[in-house]
């Protein structure tokens, strides 16, 4: 009874695909690795083989890169060639940190000096137009509060040591995965040996993708 627990909760992992931003990483990867130059259609062949991005995904991914000026790109003759080096990709990772402070400090400042018209707008409690005028900033002020405040949160996702932790978050997950991934192995084995069953049999009958691999 408990192998058959184990084996149906094994099958509970489900392969998670790859987010913009490890799609990103690993396609400068790429151009690290092979210091060389890339047309379009070349990275399109490459990539899905060497890093696990999607073929279609590619060239949104790579303009993203091109876009932040961490891949370089120059028409020579009828065609696109793309290069990127480390050096480059560091710096301008850097300028873009760099960048991305300085909006979240102003926003911070912007936070603060509505939050200070919104106190000033709650003085004066009596019926009067001069109090309905205050009610009505506030209402505003409370709504562009709320607006800054979100932007402000959506800019955090950029910051250093948020970053950092995803980063360990994510290995984190894909040690997991991959472990699961392992129990999974691990247990077809078993039931192969034990009940001498087919490996296409078991991905069949427990809904197992043929391609069911470890993470990278």
């Amino acid at each position: 009874m408990q192998d058959q627990q184990l084996f149906c909760l094994v099958f509970q992992s489900k392969k998670k695909g790859l987010s913009l931003e490890e799609k990103r990483t690993r396609l400068l990867d790429l151009f690290f690795e092979t210091k060389d130059f890339y047309q379009l259609k070349e990275l399109e062949k490459i990539a899905p083989k060497q890093k696990g991005i999607t073929s279609m995904s590619v060239k949104d991914v790579l303009q993203s890169l091109v876009d932040d000026a961490m891949v370089d790109t120059e028409r020579i003759g009828t065609s696109n060639y793309f290069w990127a080096y480390p050096s480059k990709a560091l710096h301008a990772r850097k300028r873009k940190i760099e960048n991305l402070k300085s909006e979240v400090d102003e926003l911070k400042k912007k936070v603060k000096r509505n939050e200070a018209n919104l106190e000033t707008a709650n003085k004066g409690k009596e019926e009067s137009s001069e109090r309905e005028k205050l009610l009505a900033s506030l209402e505003q002020k409370e709504k562009e509060t709320q607006e800054l405040k979100q932007k402000l949160e959506r800019l955090r996702e950029c910051d250093p040591e948020v970053l950092e932790e995803v980063k360990e978050k994510t290995l984190i997950a894909k040690e997991s995965a991959n472990r699961w991934t392992d129990n999974i192995f691990s247990v077809k084995t078993w039931c192969k040996r034990k009940f001498a069953i087919e490996e296409a049999a078991i991905n069949k009958n427990f809904g197992i993708p043929e391609e069911l691999d470890y993470v990278e």
